[in-house]
């Protein structure tokens, strides 16, 4: 008689901002923190598939797989971000982002991988954020898209910074085919399978 695969189960969220990529912790510094438990009562096992930091929303990807929290991982899944920055983003620091950037990761210096950048012709149809973005009468913001396959902490914000557009807002839209269509903050959605 062989041994059964066990059973994974896979979900799709929508990250709030000001929510941890993560579960309760009983640091007494995070007491105060909002996890990922606000949102559902998910199975034993689970866990996020890379993370957005608190500030970030979007797309993230739960499973009880290890290998394929590992393979989304790794650098063969696209991930797609839209980024709200501060300024009218110039032709000139798109290229420069994509071609690669040197940011600091790990108290190093880090050269981002070439990656694809555009400008977004208009302000996409995302869900108004908790906590308000300053507004226009404090100069023009542009959005843009970044595709990576590799995620470093803060990158994307570290990149955009690096070229003087620093981010104000930060959403992931898309991991390999998976997109965040039209789900709303906090929606929570249990899938058979993620690849």
């Amino acid at each position: 008689m062989t041994e059964q695969e066990p059973i994974h189960r896979h979900f799709i969220i929508y990250k709030p901002y000001g929510v941890l990529s993560q579960f309760g912790s009983n640091d007494s510094k995070q007491q105060s923190k909002k996890f990922l438990g606000l949102l559902h009562d998910f199975p034993e096992g689970i866990m996020p598939i890379g993370r957005l930091d608190e500030k970030s929303e979007g797309l993230l990807l739960l499973t009880t797989d290890g290998k394929m929290s590992d393979f989304v991982n790794s650098q063969k899944v696209d991930k797609e971000y839209y980024a709200q920055v501060n300024g009218d983003i110039t032709r000139e620091a798109i290229t420069q982002l994509s071609k690669g950037v040197e940011i600091g990761f790990d108290g190093k210096k880090y050269q981002t991988k070439p990656c694809k950048v555009f400008k977004l012709d208009a302000i996409p149809e995302l869900p108004i954020r908790s906590q308000k973005i300053r507004d226009d009468r404090h100069g023009p913001t542009s959005w843009i898209s970044i595709i990576l396959n590799e995620g470093k902490f803060r990158q994307v914000r570290k990149m955009t910074s690096s070229v003087g557009f620093p981010t104000l807002r930060l959403v992931r839209v898309r991991v390999g085919n998976i997109h965040l269509s039209n789900m709303q903050v906090g929606d929570v959605v249990e899938v058979l399978d993620l690849i």
